[in-house]
């Protein structure tokens, strides 16, 4: 198996490509991740932030006239992800013919299979959707309130069912009773008044407090967290979803595994992220280099001076 994301045509330049190595190997299943799959974009070059802002992701991030990347290179770890995906199908089929053969991910095409919903609530409703901070949504209560010690929590009330135990829960007989609010669509509609009215009940408590209630209302609740909140949160340290990690350089800490189970089983860190050259020797003997041969090749070279 190889996996590859060189700039397009790299690897053809070099007498690498997929046509070159299936002469060599014809079992060889060959894994390219470029920015675009074949077609008249497919010599481009390509960066997570470029497709998300050609696939319409960026659009839907930000709001209205400030398109926005979202927050990680998600778009990075997809095309990776879908690259694996097809490279294990692969494998299987292998498994069947004996031949290996060429496998595909691109990163615009992982931004388009994301715009997908959106692909299809166009066609359902014959327009397109606003960008997702316009909060145009079939749910009433979608939102991020401010809480009383200055923190922000999400808070989603999604049914009817839910509505009912919010209003329970946190002491709202008034808004139980108000015919405007008996079905989600009246509570849609009623939103321009209701959100105030919400936030202002939400307002009234802590973060802790709030999430203690929304949980005993069964409602859906996310503190907004920052990345390094994650360091300490309690439920990725019983579960050991954080492994202790020692970085290039000698740094300590903990990064996350990869986040699936199997039976039970969770799979592991294999080993540290290496140092530059790090594994160079075992990688050149596994090819078939003498140590010998593996120290004239960390030998410094002579200096050519071009006159």
């Amino acid at each position: 198996m190889l996996v590859e994301n060189f700039a397009p045509g790299s690897m053809k330049k070099r007498g690498l490509g997929p046509a070159d190595l299936e002469k060599i190997n014809p079992r060889l299943v060959y894994c390219a991740l470029k920015g675009f799959l074949p077609g008249p974009y497919d010599q481009r070059a390509a960066l997570d932030e470029v497709v998300q802002m050609m696939g319409g992701l960026a659009y839907m991030t930000g709001p209205s006239g400030r398109p926005l990347r979202a927050g990680t290179s998600v778009v990075d770890i997809m095309g990776g992800m879908f690259g694996a995906f097809g490279t294990v199908l692969a494998l299987k089929q292998r498994d069947r013919t004996g031949k290996g053969g060429l496998v595909e991910s691109a990163l615009f095409e992982s931004v388009v299979f994301l715009m997908g919903q959106h692909l299809a609530i166009t066609a359902i409703n014959g327009a397109a959707p606003p960008p997702m901070p316009e909060r145009v949504s079939s749910w009433a209560i979608y939102e991020i309130f401010d809480t009383s010690d200055g923190q922000q929590a999400f808070v989603g009330i999604t049914s009817d069912g839910q509505w009912k135990r919010f209003c329970d829960v946190f002491g709202q007989a008034e808004l139980a009773a108000d015919p405007r609010l008996a079905s989600n669509n009246q509570r849609i509609d009623a939103r321009p008044w209701l959100i105030p009215r919400v936030a202002a009940i939400f307002k009234g408590f802590t973060k802790d407090r709030l999430e203690e209630l929304a949980l005993k209302a069964e409602l859906s609740f996310a503190p907004v967290a920052r990345p390094q909140d994650l360091f300490d949160h309690p439920h990725l340290l019983a579960n050991g979803s954080l492994a202790p990690t020692t970085l290039p350089g000698g740094v300590k800490t903990r990064l996350p595994l990869l986040p699936f189970q199997m039976f039970g089983w969770r799979p592991p860190l294999v080993s540290d992220p290496p140092g530059i050259g790090q594994h160079n020797a075992e990688v050149l003997g596994a090819l078939g280099y003498d140590a010998a041969a593996i120290k004239a090749l960390g030998a410094p070279q002579p200096r050519v001076v071009s006159r």
